[in-house]
């Protein structure tokens, strides 16, 4: 997935980490991050191993990943 662009239509919220609903297996509700949501969806039809290529100004996107992955 490629995260380019600066986010300025969106201002605050960039599109990856645009928070979305997701209703889980047990019925509970979440709210996560677009760019989360599609790599949980991968990791459960058996992809391991990712490579992120995220520019140095887009710091969210790496620290919420890194907390996550960690």
């Amino acid at each position: 997935m490629v995260t380019a662009g600066l986010g300025t239509r969106l201002l605050s919220v960039t599109k990856e980490m645009l928070p979305l609903f997701r209703i889980g297996s047990n019925g509970s509700l979440s709210l996560k991050p677009v760019l989360q949501l599609i790599f949980e969806q991968l990791y459960d039809v058996g992809f391991r191993k990712y490579c992120f290529i995220v520019n140095t100004d887009k710091k969210t996107i790496k620290n919420h990943l890194t907390s996550i992955l960690i």
